[in-house]
């Protein structure tokens, strides 16, 4: 009984401790996060926590986001996360990602970390079309991806068909020209090869600062109506405002910069944007639904604020973070101009193992031609002293024969008297005999010269197999000496690294600055070069709305830079104005629905 008394008492405390808690899941760019939260925490103390947990200190790019009905939210930081109208299902899902974009990412991405979220979340949305890209950019940006996630091109590694899994490139670029798979992937590679040399973060920094230049890169679009009545698009970004018809998201017809707007402020749904010239006419906008307004409000309250941070003189946290990283590009700068010595020194100790390898085989090809050579030499010899004792022998026989024809011939002579007929038949027999002497005693002396000849052939035989011996025993002692050679050399290889000046470092990063405006150039020449190569295989036809006013603008030289420019006078003089007078600029809300005026943001 207390047992079971214990049991239940137990699990209700459980069901009491579970209660204070709820779990949340944050989905960001790269990984999935699971937390457990109390239930007083506010948005404030979940997103600190994740930045903590990621390691990011640049939290004012940041938010998390939930979806709700067909729209999406950011969760308020001052407000309970339960309060608000997060998803009830448990573990609750929000998305980490990049609320505000900065207007130059190389001069205000800080952190390593910061800049790979901004590239992940810009990649997704240039792959996804949510973000317009022109081909050749496409081609460009993909090799910087690559690069990003493969480190520096190696044909031995990198073969045909090692891209063959990747989305690299929007569908709609793949429909609009008649290539393969395998075309594109030639290109994409042509340009990653060219990009030997940069570490990921660098490649993913090229990636954003080609990216930034795009005309819908940052943007937020609402739609809206004017008092007309006329559907139109709202878009918010770091440089202003923006409204656009509602088939060209690329060309604004119309664009109030932060430094140029005295106050924005909504009323149920009409949205009032007061510019700060008199004579300038206020412009005036619906809203769909209360909501939207609220989030095009926070939208531009965060990046007003960001604009007015940027004029500014940064704050001690922005100014250590800079230098920290300073020293860190510098540190790691180093370390790559150590590694790269190392890279070669490597490299070279691998030519010179090679070389000697190579004269080693060709040593022991030598020293076993010269082992072959003995072999028959040796063979040679054998068979000449064979062939001189058989001389030796016949002209021993041949010597034997001659003795027994001269005692014939003597035998002859003495008989020759038994007559004249038996004389002259003896005395042609006897000249018979001696021609035949005569003969054999010439084959004798052939057969002896012959003899000396093939002792003389076997003294040569043997003095060459010596000279093979010694050759042998030489060739085998340089082999020794090689093989110590290398021991010796592999033993003795050092590197002796010492850290580059400093000094020299700092002229070095002055000289990247003056060759900046030149890979500006290189850059753009780029891009024209690869939109020159695919122009020939594009189908007309299945150009979009979009590309087609892509095309346009660019033959009118018209961008997203050049649309500021006749709006007001140059950026000078409106950093002067924002001194001045953006500083008394107010983002109000009357909201009717809360039966009363909001507060001034």
């Amino acid at each position: 009984m207390a047992s079971s008394l214990a049991a239940k008492m137990g699990f209700h405390s459980l069901l009491r401790k579970q209660a204070r808690h709820f779990n949340v899941r944050i989905s960001t760019m790269e990984s999935d996060l699971e937390f457990s939260c109390e239930m007083k925490w506010k948005g404030k103390d979940l997103f600190e926590l994740v930045c903590r947990t990621l390691g990011l200190r640049e939290t004012w790019f940041f938010g998390l986001q939930y979806n709700i009905k067909d729209a999406v939210a950011w969760l308020k930081m001052e407000k309970k996360v339960l309060e608000q109208e997060v998803p009830k299902e448990e573990p609750i899902t929000l998305y980490f990602l990049a609320r505000f974009y900065p207007e130059d990412v190389e001069e205000e991405l800080v952190q390593d970390i910061t800049q790979h979220l901004f590239f992940l979340q810009v990649k997704k949305k240039i792959l996804e079309e949510e973000i317009h890209c022109p081909p050749e950019a496409s081609v460009l940006l993909a090799s910087y991806a690559v690069h990003a996630e493969y480190g520096d091109y190696d044909p031995n590694v990198h073969k045909p068909g090692f891209l063959a899994e990747q989305e690299l490139l929007p569908k709609r670029v793949i429909n609009l020209y008649q290539m393969t798979a395998e075309m594109w992937e030639e290109r994409i590679t042509a340009c990653y090869a060219e990009h030997r040399g940069r570490m990921r973060n660098e490649a993913e920094m090229e990636y954003l600062k080609i990216a930034q230049d795009l005309d819908m890169y940052g943007i937020n679009y609402f739609s809206i109506r004017n008092k007309k009545g006329t559907d139109l698009l709202l878009g918010v970004d770091a440089l202003g405002l923006h409204i656009y018809e509602l088939d060209n998201k690329l060309t604004p017809k119309c664009s109030f910069p932060w430094n140029e707007i005295r106050n924005i402020s909504y009323n149920d749904k009409e949205f009032t944007i007061k510019p700060l010239g008199k004579k300038t006419n206020v412009f005036k906008f619906n809203s769909s639904r209360l909501r939207v307004n609220k989030l095009i409000l926070q939208l531009c309250i965060g990046n007003h604020d960001l604009f007015m941070r940027r004029r500014r003189v940064d704050p001690l946290e922005v100014q250590q973070m800079k230098a920290q990283a300073k020293e860190e590009r510098a540190r790691k700068q180093l370390e790559r101009q150590r590694l790269q010595r190392e890279k070669q020194l490597r490299e070279e100790a691998e030519r010179a193992r090679d070389e000697l390898e190579r004269r080693l085989h060709q040593l022991q090809d030598e020293a076993h031609m010269a082992n072959e050579a003995l072999l028959r030499s040796e063979q040679t010899a054998d068979l000449l002293a064979e062939k001189a004792q058989i001389a030796e022998e016949e002209a021993k026989l041949l010597a034997q024969k001659a003795a027994e024809a001269e005692t014939e011939m003597q035998r002859i002579k003495m008989t020759a008297i038994r007559g004249r007929e038996e004389r002259q038949l003896m005395e042609q027999k006897m000249l018979e005999i001696e021609m035949l002497a005569l003969k054999m005693v010439e084959e004798s002396e052939r057969r002896s010269k012959e003899a000396e000849q093939l002792k003389q052939d076997l003294q040569e035989a043997r003095d060459s197999e010596r000279r093979a011996k010694h050759k042998l025993l030489e060739i085998t002692s340089r082999t020794v000496y090689t093989f110590s050679l290398t021991v010796f050399s592999r033993e003795n290889l050092s590197f002796d690294f010492k850290d580059t000046d400093m000094k020299r470092l700092s002229m070095e990063i002055e000289k990247e600055k003056v060759e900046y405006m030149e890979k500006s150039k290189h850059l753009q020449e780029q891009l024209n070069e690869l939109k020159t190569e695919i122009e020939s295989l594009k189908l007309k036809e299945r150009e979009t709305p979009m590309d087609i006013i892509h095309n346009q603008n660019t033959e009118q030289g018209t961008s997203k830079q050049s649309n500021f420019k006749k709006v007001g006078t140059s950026k000078a003089a409106r950093v002067g104005e924002s001194d001045a007078k953006t500083q008394t600029s107010k983002f109000s809300s009357h909201d009717q629905s809360n039966n009363g005026p909001s507060s001034s943001m």
